[in-house]
């Protein structure tokens, strides 16, 4: 207080300066005037407060109305001793008080939390801007199928290269390599989110490389000559292939096109594993090996940094020593991370969280199709709806080159290899799928059973709807000729084009479908029930698409149900322990 018993405006407490407004029961803000600066007048505002008899309440100047802030309704003077503000010594007078006070410190922390929440905001968006300086990419070339959709199955092309960039990688010997895709996985994510398959590809299995359309620096167009019986890992690096040499290579092998890729290098297993801190590993013996670097004793360990890098690359120390045994331990670090990241030490941590935002757009470089932090995001959502215990890890089926004297290649193994592609292309789980699924995929098998009609019986149109050109007319042709289904035409071109083969037909067709279904090899999802057509006679008849899973007249349709016996596979919920 002055000498005149006037409160000095440094001398109010802030949240004293929030008046209850009786007319609209909310308290309002009353500044003090500010100190006129010099040679500025000071606007007209009303009087500071004064100190009443009880160092409160207000005193104006007899006969003069209260001055009112333009464009603000003041509200009018309260009288003492009403229920806002009880007289002196009157009971309840210091509870109230409390309560007010409660009230414009609650008022004052509501704005510092605006504050801190539209900072945090502004933050937020430049640490995104940052993330997405991080992430390199390049060109899909076209490879691609434009990128992942949340309402289709995914199909990521993992690429662990060899080469050694990045600080501390020199020491690992061929310093100079472009790099290789050493290790290469296919995820392929189910469309329902309840299963995935992680397949592996050997580096050294024999494939024909593709000619592959490649973007230069300068932005022009360049077709890399493909290679004929070369090994798998020479799709990238060599000759300036990019990864998408390896996503057309893989096309080529597996039938299946990738939505999108990834490369990782070595720094990117170091940055990854120590931001999560640290994979569970377990080893069935001890190792020592002096070419990897790895060093460790037999049992659970976890490991990150040097020492993961250095797991994922023995293989001269587990099983036969070749790149086939290494492969499994590179699943099981797999696993490992896997589980790392859906688990709640790392998904309740923020710096974790943090350092692996860092690690990842850091660490990896992917296509043009997910070039942003936010694409990134989207896919992560997708992938973290998947439960490990329904990730299966197997490897593409392969057996010792027989043109080798001293194996140091692989085939494919083509009694199993193309099993475990159709599997992948038709989206059947390695794993044992959910109860609502079996009794869905049960339904679907019910159309095929019941009785067939002869095939001189059976009426059909063909139509092409996705599959090469002279499809139709080559399916009516071995129907005509080899099958006897006689009553059959060719319908030209579907109207729309179609992902899978359908066969459409009216409930009293359905002997038909069942036996035209058993000649052609058509799985019980392509029957559709429905309605019938007009064929040329003017007779009715059911309706072929043949959609772009159409192989040629005599290719069965019909996926597997099951991994073939003798498959390598484990599931990412479990320790497996590397012998």
């Amino acid at each position: 207080m002055d000498a005149q018993g006037r409160g000095r405006a440094d001398d109010i407490d802030p949240a004293d300066q929030w008046v209850l407004n009786p007319n609209t029961g909310e308290y309002e803000l009353r500044l003090p005037p500010s100190p006129p600066q010099s040679g500025v007048p000071s606007p007209r505002r009303p009087p500071a407060p004064e100190a009443g008899p009880q160092g409160r309440g207000r005193t104006e100047a007899p006969g003069r109305p209260r001055p009112e802030t333009p464009g603000r309704a003041v509200p009018p003077r309260r009288r003492r001793g009403t229920p806002e503000e009880p007289l002196p010594g009157r009971r309840g007078r210091r509870p109230a008080k409390k309560a007010a006070k409660r009230k414009k410190v609650l008022l004052w922390t509501g704005g510092a939390m605006a504050f801190v929440l539209v900072a945090g905001a502004g933050a937020a968006y430049f640490y995104i801007e940052h993330l997405n300086g991080n992430i390199a990419s390049v060109s899909d070339d076209g490879a691609s199928t434009g990128g992942f959709q949340q309402d289709k199955a995914i199909n990521i092309l993992l690429i662990g290269t060899d080469k050694r960039t990045g600080a501390g990688n020199e020491k690992y010997g061929d310093a100079g390599s472009v790099g290789h895709a050493d290790t290469t996985i296919l995820l392929h994510v189910s469309k329902d989110r309840s299963n995935a398959t992680a397949l592996s590809i050997p580096r050294d299995l024999i494939v024909d490389v593709p000619d592959c359309p490649t973007t230069q620096e300068d932005g022009s167009q360049k077709i890399i000559p493909g290679t004929r019986q070369a090994r798998f890992n020479t799709s990238l690096g060599q000759d300036g292939r990019t990864p998408s040499c390896t996503m057309r290579t893989v096309t080529e092998l597996t039938g299946v096109k990738p939505d999108n890729f990834m490369v990782a290098d070595f720094n990117a297993v170091k940055t990854l594993t120590s931001a999560v801190g640290g994979v569970e590993v377990c080893l069935g013996k001890d190792i020592d090996d002096p070419d990897s670097k790895l060093k460790l004793s037999k049992g659970t360990h976890t490991i990150e940094g040097e020492q993961a890098l250095a797991f994922v690359r023995t293989r001269h120390s587990v099983g036969f020593g070749g790149d086939l045994s290494r492969i499994g331990l590179q699943q099981q670090f797999l696993s490992a991370l896997m589980r790392k990241l859906k688990s709640n030490d790392t998904l309740t941590s923020p710096s974790k969280m943090l350092d692996l935002a860092e690690a990842g757009t850091k660490a990896l470089t992917v296509d043009s199709q997910l070039d942003s932090i936010g694409k990134l995001k989207d896919l992560g959502l997708e992938l973290g709806k998947l439960n490990t215990k329904n990730l299966t890890f197997t490897t593409t089926p392969v057996i010792d080159n027989p043109a080798e004297k001293v194996k140091t290649t692989v085939v494919l193994n083509e009694s199993t290899a193309p099993q475990v592609f159709d599997m992948i292309k038709n989206d059947v789980s390695f794993t044992a799928v959910k109860e609502k699924k079996k009794k869905e995929a049960a339904a679907v098998a019910a159309r095929l059973k019941g009785s067939k009609a002869s095939a001189s019986e059976v009426r059909v149109r063909i139509l092409n709807g996705g599959a090469v050109a002279g499809s139709a007319q080559e399916t009516l042709s071995w129907l005509q000729v080899e099958e006897g289904v006689t009553k059959s035409e060719n319908g030209g071109n579907a109207p729309a084009e179609l992902a899978k083969t359908t066969l459409e037909y009216a409930p009293d067709q359905a002997d038909q479908a069942r036996r035209l279904a058993d000649i052609m090899g058509l799985p019980g999802s392509a029957m559709k029930p429905g309605e019938s057509v007009e064929n040329a006679q003017g007779l009715p008849a059911m309706t072929l698409t043949l959609g772009k899973d159409f192989e040629g007249a005599g290719t069965s349709l019909t996926a597997p149900s099951k991994a073939p016996e003798g498959v390598q596979k484990s599931t990412a919920d479990k320790v497996e322990c590397a012998e």
